[in-house]
């Protein structure tokens, strides 16, 4: 989750590339064409909302990827310095504006946009995934480089793989003891 123009999609391209068996599903994708999206009284399109993006066919993405990773098309080719642990994993990267972020068509000269539907958009969201949120929301801090940024969020999913990886082991080896 985060701000308009925040870098997500960027973040989660290079992520991609420097994991195995790594695709990505962007909301970016989703998004109604501009004449069945909302305009606000200011005149602005209301692409921060769900109306303005069809879901179903988004979460049917999402479904089938997870039905068969490996026939999703994801490109096998592995980076460089692959982790052996990591290479029978497949990842999916879900980026959105209420999961991650969008980016936002909009000319960035557009006088009262941000701060009168994106910044506002953003913290309605944020708030509501705090308050729901079923696991722990890591924050980046949006100061810090892109490389400091992606060196942070690939060590912490390389970490949890190794954790989940760890899981499996132990319970393989608990049935074969049978």
């Amino acid at each position: 989750m985060g701000v308009t123009n925040g870098g997500k999609t960027t973040l989660a391209e290079k992520l991609k590339n420097m994991l195995p068996n790594c695709d990505i599903i962007s909301q970016d994708d989703f998004f109604k064409p501009e004449s069945e999206v909302e305009t606000d009284e200011r005149g602005f399109k209301l692409y921060d909302v769900l109306d303005a993006l069809y879901m179903d066919e988004m979460v049917a993405s999402i479904r089938n990827w997870m039905k068969s990773p490996a026939s999703s098309g994801v490109v096998t080719e592995e980076p460089q310095n692959t982790c052996d642990n990591l290479k029978n994993i497949y990842i999916l990267i879900v980026e959105g504006f209420l999961l991650y972020n969008y980016e936002v068509y909009q000319p960035a000269d557009t006088p009262g946009y941000f701060d009168g539907h994106v910044w506002p958009m953003y913290l309605k969201y944020k708030s509501e995934l705090e308050e729901n949120a079923s696991v722990q929301v890591d924050y980046l801090d949006g100061t810090k480089s892109q490389e400091e940024l992606l060196s942070y969020v690939y060590s912490d999913i390389v970490q949890e793989l190794n954790k989940l990886r760890e899981e499996r082991n132990i319970i393989r080896l608990e049935c074969c003891r049978v």
